[in-house]
């Protein structure tokens, strides 16, 4: 048996330095029936929008391609394969004939379309979706952008329209495409804070510190980035400015602080901290005042994370019964439960709704055990028989860690070594439509905006 020093000390390695069995067929239809929007998908067709005038073919052929792109990773689309659309190009209602878009091969239910042109260095796009079964009054949406003719631009053009329409046809959920993900990056002997958009383009360095920092979570409101880093007096949490471009203030604590996360209120953090000598679980204002312990148990807790949905409750990771499990807790450190039995977990998450927990769990862990780490789904309720049903949602080779809902619920973000390398990788919930979103290696613990 591991005495308590050496369970501390592997559960805080893998947090804190980070070096880097197949579910029933019924198992996988509980959790896809317990998460879809309750319909079938919707066959939506993308037309390629008209081009305008000469010098706008570039940036409209960005705006085409990313519009695609969104739809298709929003996971409620049944989305035509450009190479069945009609030959016609339709720029306006006027040029839209929807009985062209609804017959097979097509069979599209849905049309969106419009126009893009370059006007006094402005990119203006007009985009409309056409409902191909109502004739008389197909139009569900219009609308107009106009921003500085650049590449980026047509890029958020094309991931707000794609969200106008996610919005309209998914249930009134808004659509992820102009959300952020954080993640870490290692060069060298440092590890640095970087940010990308969610389908992994415009990738790009936040932190300059030249020294190891882990962790990073956004606040709910998009400003500031709270996040772990190794400096003169050990591990701290350390609080980033998105909008001052710097770091700002935030306490000391002393002994090792490490993953920090936010209440949805962005009025609290949860963290870990060993300042009295046990890693234990804090929880501050959003400045770092009013520092009070939840937990209160021999055995290193650590990685907490709010329930999104009420922040009522927090679940982390505890080795208080020997290998790292997954436990939950009223918000006061009251009403301690635990919810994995067996092998060694790590890095829950919370869904957007307060039903389910992500996080990677080695059920076959031990000396000489066969097995790898994957993404596992949680119910945080127990079913019948007081069990916790769960599903697991990636079967790779290598090691899948520190997945991280989308703010739509839809999806989860997770890092993986299954192309060789680490990378930062996203999938729908249920598993399916994985994505790799890093190529560099060396791409770790990656966190999604709140929107």
């Amino acid at each position: 048996m591991q005495s308590p020093s050496r369970k501390f000390n592997v559960l805080l390695a893998f947090v804190a330095l980070v070096v880097t069995t197949v579910v029933p067929a019924r198992a996988q239809d509980w959790f896809k029936t317990e998460t879809s929007t309750g319909v079938d998908k919707i066959r939506i067709a993308a037309a390629d929008f008209k081009q305008g005038s000469g010098d706008s073919a570039a940036l409209k052929r960005t705006f085409d391609s990313v519009l695609y792109a969104d739809l298709s990773n929003a996971g409620i689309f049944d989305l035509v394969s450009k190479s069945l659309l009609p030959q016609a190009t339709p720029g306006a209602p006027s040029e839209m004939n929807v009985q062209q878009w609804s017959p097979a091969p097509v069979s599209a239910a849905m049309v969106a379309f419009g126009s893009a042109t370059v006007q006094s260095g402005k990119l203006v796009v007009n985009g409309w979706l056409f409902d191909t079964k109502n004739v008389q009054y197909p139009q569900v949406l219009a609308k107009q952008y106009s921003e500085d003719a650049t590449d980026d631009s047509a890029r958020q053009i094309a991931h707000r329209f794609a969200d106008e329409i996610i919005f309209r046809l998914g249930g009134g959920i808004p659509g992820i495409a102009e959300t952020k993900i954080v993640y870490v990056h290692q060069a060298g002997g440092s590890k640095e804070i970087w940010m990308m958009d969610y389908d992994g383009a415009n990738q790009h360095q936040i932190t300059h510190l030249g020294t190891v920092s882990l962790s990073p979570r956004i606040s709910p409101d998009g400003t500031r980035i709270a996040f772990s880093s190794l400096g003169k007096d050990g591990w701290g949490i350390r609080m980033y400015s998105l909008v001052l471009g710097r770091l700002v203030n935030f306490p000391s604590f002393g002994g090792t602080n490490l993953s920090p996360a936010w209440a949805s209120t962005g009025n609290s953090l949860a963290f870990s901290s060993s300042r009295t000598g046990d890693p234990e679980i804090w929880e501050t204002d959003a400045n770092g005042n009013g520092a009070h312990r939840l937990t209160s148990f021999r055995g290193p807790d650590v990685s907490p994370v709010w329930n999104p949905r009420t922040n009522a409750q927090i679940a982390w990771i505890s080795g208080r019964s020997g290998l790292p499990q997954v436990y939950i807790m009223d918000a006061d450190g009251a009403g301690v439960t635990r919810l994995t039995d067996i092998g060694y977990a790590t890095s829950p998450s919370w869904s957007p709704n307060g039903q389910f927990l992500t996080f990677a769990w080695n059920r076959k862990y031990g000396p000489g055990a066969p097995g790898g780490q994957d993404i596992y789904v949680q119910e945080v309720a127990p079913g019948a028989g007081g069990s916790y049903r769960w599903v697991q949602v990636t079967h790779d080779s290598g090691r899948c860690d520190f997945p991280s809902w989308s703010p739509d619920g839809r999806h989860i973000v997770y890092a993986s070594t299954a192309s060789g390398k680490m990378e930062i990788w996203s999938m729908l919930a249920d598993g399916t439509q994985k994505r790799r979103l890093t190529t560099n290696g060396g791409n770790d613990m990656p966190n999604w905006s709140w929107k």
